[in-house]
């Protein structure tokens, strides 16, 4: 499933990220996120999320959490 679809409040471990973007794989990257790795929702706003990757918050907008599965 999708980060969008995640549970607040769980920790879930990123499966894949399913993105044709190499600048939004290069992004996501430098924040931490990649396969293997912890990612925790904080909350779902409108247009996104919210999460939790080492240590710091960041606010996905909803094409990135949808392209992060877990």
């Amino acid at each position: 499933m999708s980060l969008l679809h995640a549970q607040p409040g769980r920790e879930y471990i990123v499966r894949n990220i399913t993105t044709n973007d190499e600048d939004m794989d290069a992004f996501l990257f430098s924040l931490g996120c990649y396969s293997g790795e912890p990612i925790t929702v904080n909350s779902h706003l409108k247009g996104g999320c919210v999460v939790t990757i080492k240590n710091g918050r960041y606010t996905l907008d909803k094409n990135l959490a949808s392209a992060i599965l877990v």
